[in-house]
């Protein structure tokens, strides 16, 4: 019963409702449409535009070289000026081979990397030669005790052009964690030749079997021999930034270290930049070299020792005030009295002298031989005890035996410098100041009129002024030799339109070298 009774009454009620007109069940005002308002859809999100790459894309791989032991793609790199891939240098070139310009490539050297093998002191009729060739352009980089070696016998070709220049430098600086102060980063490259030396490690002067160790080399590298003429190679416009990596104390790398190289090494267009310790060190050897910069080193800026025969063009130095030793630091051998003796000559030279912790601008010692033609030497930071130091026997000596040249020899030099001359040793300072008056030309006192380049607010002033231009008399350095040139000023650079520093060089807040060159120091190139 009481289900029925359930019953009657759902039915009941469908009924009634069956029955009820519309006005009964709508809301009113809908005129009797139900209208349900249903969320409005979210609108398809418009896809992220893929980021369009900013600066250096890197290279989907590396290159093939000839050498039998190939590059190794170890990934890639990124820093303030893109994306490269690594391709890691082989620990030894064995067969002659190229690295090629490639966008978004950077060749990686790690730990000691040779060019060929050591082939002794005397070259010997079909030895297995090897020449390493960069094209301009190219980019290496290293860090910590890396660098590159050619040994003996064998060559580089890193032959670079005043658009494109070949860059070697520090990890630090593809990353872009250098500052203006950053040294020290990496070892530097090192050219071993067979020319003469003095100081063996192995044989004798006497017996002219004379060979040396290469300093701050983990391992044992040999250089010297007998063939003045001997070559390395060639190496052109180029840049060696933040080198000088110390091994040990007193034991260091070098930016560039030539080590008994021959007449027959080409080397000119060369910036050495923030070196820990020197920017460039000859041992030895028979060097012809010309347009150098050496910028921001924190030991000697131009090291010159073990019986180095040297003839040097052109040479613009600009010290880093908080960080640098002499500009020249010059000696011969130990005993001072070996043969060859060192005998450094200089024409067309700029020295820009700015080191607080020291207290020399040009230093020569150990009884060696210097001369110096048509060259300015400025005290910018007004801190060198002496522009010009002369220690021994070198400014009183006269030629003679043992390989002697004489007194050192000042030609048509001027000195702009808060203290002109320092002796030691048992010379004095007289002696030195008598030295340096008996040359032709020769002037203290002289007030540079050096300038920036047009539009240049910062950095030192190296381009000649009236001063430098219209100096007199100037002196005949082709009498001196057939390598040099007798030009019409004193000084490095003449004028902006004759700036050889422009286009392959870079930029700091020591100096502004060129206002279309490969950019600032702390930077790689872009193009």
């Amino acid at each position: 019963m009481k289900n029925l009774h359930r019953s009657l009454i759902i039915g009941c009620s469908a009924l009634a409702l069956a029955g009820c007109g519309a006005d009964e069940i709508v809301s009113p005002g809908t005129g009797g449409n139900v209208t349900i308002n249903n969320p409005t859809p979210a609108p398809t999100p418009t896809p992220a535009p893929t980021p369009t790459p900013t600066g250096v894309v890197a290279a989907d791989g590396c290159p093939q070289i000839a050498n039998p032991i190939g590059l190794s793609d170890v990934g890639t790199i990124s820093g303030p000026t893109g994306e490269y891939r690594r391709c890691l240098l082989p620990a030894n070139f064995t067969v002659s081979s190229t690295l090629p310009l490639i966008d978004g490539v950077l060749y990686e050297i790690n730990g000691q990397t040779d060019v060929g093998t050591d082939q002794g002191f005397t070259a010997t009729a079909g030895e297995p030669s090897v020449t390493l060739s960069i094209e301009p352009g190219v980019i290496l980089f290293a860090s910590g005790n890396d660098f590159l070696n050619v040994n003996r016998g064998n060559q580089i070709s890193a032959n670079g052009t005043a658009t494109q220049p070949i860059i070697f430098t520090s990890r630090d600086n593809v990353t872009g964690a250098n500052n203006a102060d950053s040294s020290g980063q990496w070892g530097g490259v090192i050219l071993s030749g067979r020319a003469p030396v003095t100081d063996c490690f192995l044989g004798t002067e006497a017996a002219n079997t004379c060979q040396r160790r290469v300093e701050g080399a983990t391992n044992q590298i040999l250089y010297g021999g007998n063939d003045t003429e001997d070559s390395s190679g060639s190496m052109s416009f180029v840049q060696i930034r933040y080198s000088g990596f110390a091994l040990a104390p007193n034991n260091e790398l070098q930016s560039l270290t030539t080590g008994g190289t021959g007449t027959g090494t080409r080397l000119n267009n060369i910036m050495s930049y923030n070196s820990s310790d020197d920017g460039v060190e000859f041992f030895g050897g028979n060097v012809n070299a010309s347009r150098f910069i050496v910028v921001g080193a924190e030991d000697d800026s131009f090291d010159t020792d073990v019986g180095v025969k040297m003839l040097f063009e052109e040479l613009l130095v600009v010290q880093r005030g908080a960080a640098s030793d002499a500009v020249i630091e010059q000696d011969s051998d130990g005993n001072e009295e070996a043969t060859p003796r060192t005998n450094v000559r200089i024409n067309n030279a700029t020295f820009i002298v700015d080191n607080q912790a020291s207290s020399r601008g040009i230093r020569i010692r150990g009884s060696s031989d210097f001369s110096l033609f048509n060259s300015l030497v400025w005290d910018l930071g007004g801190n060198a005890n002496a522009c010009i130091s002369v220690q021994g026997v070198s400014p009183t000596r006269a030629a003679g035996a043992n390989d002697e040249a004489g007194p050192t020899v000042f030609n048509s030099v001027a000195l702009d410098c808060a203290t002109d001359f320092r002796g030691g040793d048992g010379a004095s300072t007289a002696d030195v100041e008598a030295n340096f008056n008996a040359g032709t030309g020769n002037t203290v006192n002289f007030t540079n009129t050096l300038v920036r380049l047009a539009g240049v607010t910062t950095g030192a002033p190296f381009i000649n002024g009236a001063n430098e231009n219209g100096y007199a008399p100037i002196f005949d350095a082709e009498a001196v030799s057939s390598f040099f040139s007798t030009r019409s000023y004193i000084g490095a650079i003449p004028s902006e339109d004759m700036n050889w520093a422009e286009g392959w060089t870079c930029n700091s807040s020591v100096v502004v070298l060129g206002t279309a060159n490969s950019g600032n120091c702390d930077s790689l190139p872009t193009t």
